[in-house]
This record gives C-alpha cells, structure tokens and sequence, in this order.
C-alpha cells in the first residue's frame, strides 16, 4: 500500500476526507496506544509505512522498533496482542492514535507493567516517584 503524499493545502490536509499520514525524515510516524475501553494510555511508539499498512490489513497493532531496526507485532512474544478498535491522525496526520483491545494479560510494557507511563517527575523537575 502506498500512502498518498500529504498535501500543501492546509485546509485540505486538515479538513479533507484523505488519509496522507506525514512521516519524518526516518521515514516514522508517532503512534499514541491507549486501551480502548479505559482510554488509558499503554504506550508510545512508531510506525513506518509497513508498519502501518501492516497494521491496516490485519487489525492488528504492528509497530517499528528504532533500536532493533525492525518490524514487530505487538504480542508476538508476549501474548499481548493489540486488537485495533480504532485508528485516528492528528489535525495536521502526522501523529496517530491507536485504540486498542489489549490481549494476553494486558500489559503493554516490556517491564511488564500496564503503561509505559508508570512513573512521574518531581515537581522541581530533579526525580522521579511511581505514578499513583
């Protein structure tokens, strides 16, 4: 599949009815998961056009992984399949958002946490303390 370059026209890119998803100069798009029946965000990755495509025809989350150089199915090794619910891009597509049904215990995070996000910043900014 070969994604239609984004258009120069700001009112149709962002206005318009064609999906023309904006990728980076490494050829990535930056894609939000977020479990589709809390809203809770799992996690943050990148796509690629396989990636994306990949994701499109199967229904199922497919993600590029930046320090292994490859494509990877989430769940392959973990169980923990993303069902695609729903599939949405930014104003100006060149950020996604993917909501999913998590599989095998629900977890997102390869520390095997639920969320990625399972920590905060102290407010000055210096540390770090467990997101309640």
């Amino acid at each position: 599949m070969t994604f239609p370059a984004p258009s120069s026209d700001k009112k149709s890119l962002e206005e318009g009815a064609v999906f023309t998803p904006k990728f980076d100069a490494h050829g990535l798009i930056v894609c939000v998961t977020t479990e589709a029946s809390t809203g809770e965000i799992l996690m943050l990755a990148y796509m690629n056009a396989l990636a994306l495509e990949k994701t499109l025809e199967t229904g199922v989350a497919h993600y590029w992984s930046r320090s292994r150089n490859e494509l990877w199915r989430k769940g392959d090794t973990s169980g923990q399949v993303q069902k695609v619910i729903e599939l949405r891009v930014d104003c100006d597509q060149d950020a996604l958002l993917l909501r999913v049904e998590a599989g095998g215990d629900g977890k997102a995070c390869h520390t095997g946490r639920k969320s990625c996000f399972y920590r905060k910043v102290t407010p000055d900014g210096a540390g770090l303390s467990p997101a309640g």
